[in-house]
């Protein structure tokens, strides 16, 4: 059993009775502060011996892991363990961020402050210990890594300094300099990519300033802390740099530069570049092109008195420009992928308001997942709800006033599900019964199995017409390939 205050500070500490309670009263306060400052707070009272001190008092925190197990109030603590709080009771200065050692093995930061009495002498000191076990290993590791690229600098300095046939093998040329940036040693690869920069004959000796033509940055490269990587184009010739110090026992005695010759990789960059912008250009073109035959056949159809021949160039119309919303996202992105939602709200929004009688309202719904599509299987299928959106309008609601259009878009793994509905009248009261002999659904039907591999079920009804069109898209990407 742990005795109390006022008995350990009079059997064994060198303090009065007075002094004894005022310690009582700094005691009071102990587990208020262990829970403010997450710590394991203690009071340590000094002894008759200058050096060592008495644990009175402790708190441990109430939200914060503790890093004692059992108490500690009654134990000593000694100057080789503990200094801070030696030095702290002997001075009457305050320690912020000392470590130590706890009575149970553990590494500690202490943060110790004196207490006094009302006359002002040093009668305790107050202390907060964290664990700082897993910093320390941090340190530890820090130390080790240091070392060990310091031993690593020095390996790469032997074997570059060797003549071995290594070096020649390398791809990346070598280059190592010392604490003047003066070059001391360029393997035979650096030697070849030096030549075609316009450096012939002895370099060692040669400013690394002027090696390359002052255009390396962190000038001066001694007292550059971490590495500096930078690429370089001189002429026809581009170079990767890789540029760091070389320690050795703390001082810089020079550095290493390992260069790589990219040329044929930019050369390959600078043409992908340019092969996208030709794309980009050929797809501007093309749906420029769609558009004026759209507006040539719109011109056609004004001229025509006879309804059928109206139908049938309001329907080529609209399949040319769905087309058209393809080839203008792939000129505007440059990409061989679509956003097929995008193209949905584009196609559909266009033949609702170019298709509907003038008194109609058709309201459009589009929801699901975010499709993601090859340039072909979105023409493909873009022509397909072109066909189905179209029917809807033409067909679906007769002469009502208002009606609904539903578009559902689907990807589950490799699946895709596609869903038009409406709430029209129906096959039968659109008198469509013969799916055979309607153009825009023998069209959406080949365009579905032959394209892209897929199936289509539609069912109607007096509450509306649901048709849903199912596809891989593995199959599908793959057919559109070939």
């Amino acid at each position: 059993m742990v005795a109390p205050i006022m008995e350990l500070c009079r059997n064994h500490t060198i303090l009065s009775e007075e002094e004894a309670q005022t310690i009582k009263e700094m005691a009071a306060q102990l587990q208020l502060i262990a829970d403010v400052s997450e710590s394991d707070v203690f009071i340590d009272c000094p002894l008759a011996d200058k050096g060592s001190a008495l644990v009175v008092a402790e708190a441990h925190p109430s939200s914060a892991p503790s890093l004692y197990k059992t108490s500690v109030v009654g134990q000593y603590a000694f100057a080789q363990n503990e200094p801070a709080v030696m030095f702290c009771l002997l001075s009457g200065q305050s320690v912020i961020g000392s470590r130590g050692i706890s009575q149970e093995q553990i590494a500690i930061q202490q943060n110790v402050v004196p207490i006094r009495s009302r006359s002002g002498n040093v009668i305790g000191a107050l202390i907060m210990e964290k664990d700082i076990s897993e910093k320390l290993e941090q340190e530890k590791n820090v130390t080790r890594l240091m070392e060990t690229t310091e031993q690593l600098s020095e390996t790469l300095l032997t074997v570059a300094m060797s003549q071995g046939s290594m070096q020649s093998l390398m791809h990346e040329g070598i280059v190592l300099f010392d604490d003047k940036e003066c070059v001391t040693y360029t393997n035979p690869r650096a030697a070849e990519m030096l030549k075609e920069i316009g450096h012939v004959g002895v370099i060692n000796g040669y400013p690394i300033a002027q090696l390359f033509y002052g255009r390396l940055e962190g000038n001066p490269l001694i007292g550059h802390k971490g590495l500096i990587h930078q690429e370089l184009q001189i002429g026809h010739v581009s170079f990767d740099l890789k540029a760091m110090s070389i320690y050795r026992d703390q001082q810089e005695v020079g550095g290493i530069i390992l260069i790589r010759d990219i040329s044929d990789i930019k050369e390959k960059e600078k043409q992908l570049v340019i092969k996208s912008a030709v794309i980009k250009e050929i797809h501007h073109r093309v749906k420029n092109n769609l558009q004026t035959v759209s507006s040539l056949l719109r011109l056609q159809m004004r001229r025509t008195k006879l309804e059928e021949v109206e139908r049938v160039y309001r329907d080529s119309i609209n399949r040319i420009n769905s087309i058209a919303v393809i080839h203008e996202m792939l000129a505007y992105e440059g990409l061989e992928t679509i956003h097929f939602n995008d193209v949905v709200d584009r196609i559909t929004k266009n033949i609702i308001s170019s298709s509907s009688k003038p008194d109609q309202n058709i309201y459009l719904k589009i929801s699901g997942d975010e499709l993601i599509l090859q340039s072909e299987v979105a023409t493909t299928l873009a022509l397909v709800v072109n066909e189905l959106v179209q029917n809807c309008v033409l067909h679906a609601f007769g002469e009502r006033r208002t009606g609904v259009i539903e578009i559902s878009l689907q990807c589950s793994g490799t699946i895709v599900c596609v869903r038009v509905s409406d709430n029209g009248v129906g096959l039968d009261g659109a008198n469509h019964s013969d799916r055979k002999g309607h153009l825009g659904l023998k069209i959406t039907e080949t365009l579905v199995e032959e394209n892209l591999s897929g199936v289509i079920h539609i069912t109607s009804g007096e509450q509306g017409t649901d048709v849903q069109i199912t596809f891989p898209l593995s199959k599908a990407q793959h057919k559109e390939d070939e």
